[in-house]
């Protein structure tokens, strides 16, 4: 007998786990539930349980659904013939793909607990390639000659570092220490990383 879900069950999945996202984008970790999710995609709490055996497997799958939104929105960055522009570019995009999922965002790097329903987290195979998405911009960059030859993984982590640091600020309201943070704070931040590792 087949594992292979079929077009149906895959269907019903896929409009759980859409369900899902939505009550973290809209209402926060707090509003989700067996029942809130049935109720929101006109399914059955069983129905949640048969697709996914757990909540914290639901959790599990919206925080990988979180990277894979991610990775497409970077993805949709279109190459120019400056690299560090296109990184930065890149920074743009991930901020924008934050603000419009931050509570998914959130729940993606565990900074939140969905009232104790996480289970293992997000595929890893998922979350890691986000980082080699930005490892591939990084690589370009250096190959064209903008930032200095060097590690293009421990390069990635650091610009990522400094990206992932201000957006847990700014998704806490936290940033609000001198006007226009977007600006004063995250830019010029990004703008004296990319000059410290160019040429």
């Amino acid at each position: 007998m087949s594992s292979v879900p079929s077009p149906g069950a895959s269907e019903a999945r896929a409009r759980l786990l859409e369900g899902a996202a939505r009550i973290l984008d809209e209402q926060g970790p707090a509003a989700l539930s067996a029942r809130r999710l049935a109720t929101e995609v006109g399914a059955s709490t069983m129905a949640v349980y048969t697709h996914f055996g757990s909540m914290g497997a639901v959790v599990d799958a919206v925080a990988t659904e979180g990277f894979r939104r991610l990775i497409a929105r970077v993805d949709a960055v279109e190459q120019t013939d400056d690299p560090a522009a296109d990184l930065l570019a890149a920074a743009a995009a991930y901020r924008e793909n934050a603000l419009e999922n931050r509570h998914l965002y959130a729940v993606m790097f565990g900074a939140v607990s969905v009232r104790g329903l996480g289970g293992a987290g997000p595929d890893a195979d998922v979350a890691y390639a986000a980082f080699r998405q930005l490892v591939a911009v990084v690589e370009r960059a250096m190959d064209a000659g903008p930032l200095r030859r060097g590690d293009p993984k421990a390069v990635a982590a650091q610009w990522w570092s400094a990206l992932h640091g201000y957006m847990m600020l700014e998704l806490a309201g936290m940033d609000q220490v001198v006007r226009d943070p977007e600006h004063h704070v995250l830019w010029q931040l990004m703008g004296n990383l990319l000059r410290s590792l160019s040429d």
